[in-house]
């Protein structure tokens, strides 16, 4: 079965989203609008959702919360969805990325990822004063020294170091913790965390690859590959590269999943997909740059059996939000199920389970 996840947003990918009528924009910044989302997310069956987030003010909305603390307020109030929030790399420090997603691991109780990105613009950066933009080639360079960091200080409690003896007044076993003494181009951390090693020890890292610099990390370090390929045949292409590059790096390219996006517009009928995104368009102009359907759920669930033997799965996004991904959940996912797309109901076990990934030993364990 393809994996689906899906991208959530204040009001959704299009611009005008938020001035739909079925939107309400007072919620936007609320954390019971995304707990909301979140819930009917997990209705569908989702595997995980995406969070986006960068230091670049949001088309359309013009502003955005912190995804991190957005998943935080979202995991206790759900129980089998995967959280994924984007976590940049450019202008952040990995001791405290390594602490933040480890502590979402323990509020979601073994759902939580990371996705790293890096901030590439000279408006971005000029929020923090201290460098100025580099290439991609160099951002991502870092970004592969800061997810290594921080995979280390996730591994740097060992299982048990936890020993809580109340007689002798040993909460910790010392010997259980290590330095991860790391010394890079871009950081010197010696460690250890000061989390303990989080229920899934390794939450799940995710990387974007329409950057060609960003292949190599992913290659290295993803255990979900995402992609905004627009044709089969570009998907399959791209696929292939990514598993190329991951056997490469001296991994199995069977336990790195590859995703596509598509931009949904998700109504009762065609015709109505039809209306709504006409509407929006004469609202503001507004593009993606990947794949894209407009039209009804059963037409949704074509295309995904035309494209899930080329691609591992699917991170959906909807136009208009809450709509778009009630339009999905209500007309789509009854016939992904029924078509054996979709299980009838969540496996127990944490995120990494659901992508048939082990739970790694700390690798600093004797």
């Amino acid at each position: 079965m393809p994996y689906f996840g899906f991208a959530l947003t204040a009001a959704g990918h299009h611009r005008a989203g938020w001035a739909e009528t079925s939107a309400d924009p007072r919620s936007l910044f609320t954390g019971q609008h995304y707990v909301s989302l979140a819930q009917l997310a997990e209705r569908g069956r989702f595997d995980f959702l995406t969070i986006a987030d960068s230091f670049a003010p949001v088309e359309g909305v013009g502003g955005q919360l912190d995804a991190l603390l957005v998943a935080a307020r979202i995991g206790p109030a759900t129980d089998h969805i995967g959280l994924l929030p984007t976590v940049t790399t450019t202008h952040t420090e990995p001791f405290h990325v390594s602490k933040s997603v480890a502590t979402l691991d323990y509020v979601s109780n073994g759902r939580a990822g990371w996705h790293a990105d890096v901030s590439r613009t000279a408006a971005e950066a000029a929020h923090f004063g201290r460098r100025p933009a580099e290439s991609s080639d160099r951002l991502w360079a870092e970004a592969g020294d800061a997810i290594d960091v921080v995979r280390r200080l996730w591994d740097s409690w060992e299982d048990g170091a936890e020993i809580r003896d109340a007689p002798t007044g040993r909460f910790i076993d010392r010997d259980k913790l290590h330095y991860v003494d790391f010394a890079g181009e871009f950081f010197s951390v010696r460690g250890p965390s000061i989390t303990p090693r989080s229920p899934q020890g390794q939450p799940l890292v995710s990387v974007r690859v329409d950057d060609p610099a960003a292949l190599p990390i992913a290659a290295q370090w993803a255990d979900i590959v995402h992609s905004s390929a627009r044709q089969l045949a570009e998907a399959t292409d791209i696929r292939q590269r990514v598993r190329a590059a991951v056997a490469a790096a001296g991994r199995d390219p069977d336990q790195v999943a590859f995703l596509v996006d598509v931009a949904t517009t998700v109504a009762g009928s065609e015709p109505e997909a039809v209306a709504l995104q006409e509407r929006l368009d004469l609202r503001a102009s507004s593009s993606t740059s990947c794949l894209t359907f407009v039209g009804s759920g059963a037409g949704l669930v074509d295309l995904i059996e035309q494209w899930h033997d080329v691609v591992d799965g699917f991170t959906l996004s909807a136009a208009v939000l809450p709509q778009g991904l009630e339009a999905i959940v209500d007309h789509a996912v009854p016939i992904l199920t029924d078509r054996g797309l979709l299980p009838a109901a969540y496996a127990s076990g944490s995120l990494r389970d659901r992508f048939g990934l082990p739970r790694p030993a700390s690798r600093y364990a004797a």
